[in-house]
């Protein structure tokens, strides 16, 4: 079990980031709102979740470890593996699922791509006493998670564009954030606010 990977951050991609360890680059999967954390060149610790395949070795990067045990927990479920997972949290923070699971909210889990109204069903049944309780409570009138144009933003500002270059890029995925309703895929827009940035290079 690699439990964390602490080094300077040598790449970033859309769905990934490369940590330089001890010469070595480990190339770590993370969530939007991971990556928006961290900068070329920077030092970086992230927490981590090794999963083992027959034909592949894939490690997971969270912010804390509180995500990383989200994580896992959430692979206790049938039908649950680790990029569904990792999509339950690109979408929603820990305590934002903590809380979609105490409080039966089906429309929080099929905002997440992949997961049905069948499906959300049976996670918030397999998953009731498995994730616990939520932490923190939100603010009063505050969203319970990021809003896409935040995360999004941090996301590009990650990847080493200029704040003006993140702006024109939100505004040209907002459309298609719109048309999704609900809670947009951030790593989907992501993809979208990349290539329209390599349109204008």
């Amino acid at each position: 079990m690699i439990a964390f990977v602490s080094g300077t951050v040598a790449a970033l991609a859309p769905d990934a980031a490369v940590v330089e360890v001890g010469g070595v680059g480990m190339a770590v999967q993370c969530t939007p709102n991971t990556l928006s954390t961290l900068r070329l060149g920077r030092p970086a610790k992230l927490a981590t979740s090794l999963v083992v395949r027959e034909d592949s070795l894939t490690l997971y990067g969270f912010v804390d470890d509180d995500e990383r045990q989200v994580f896992e927990l959430l692979q206790t479920a049938s039908g649950v593996g680790p990029r569904l997972a990792q999509s339950m949290l690109a979408v929603h923070s820990p305590d934002a699922l903590r809380r979609a699971v105490a409080t039966g909210d089906e429309k929080a889990l099929i905002a997440v791509p992949g997961i049905g109204k069948k499906g959300a069903q049976k996670l918030l049944l397999e998953l009731k006493d498995r994730l616990g309780e939520p932490v923190g409570a939100p603010a009063i009138g505050a969203p319970v998670t990021q809003g896409w144009r935040d995360q999004l933003h941090a996301a590009l500002i990650g990847l080493g564009y200029a704040t003006r270059e993140a702006d024109e890029a939100v505004s040209a995925v907002a459309p298609q954030a719109e048309a999704a309703g609900g809670t947009p895929q951030v790593g989907h827009l992501l993809k979208a606010a990349l290539q329209t940035l390599n349109r204008a290079r």
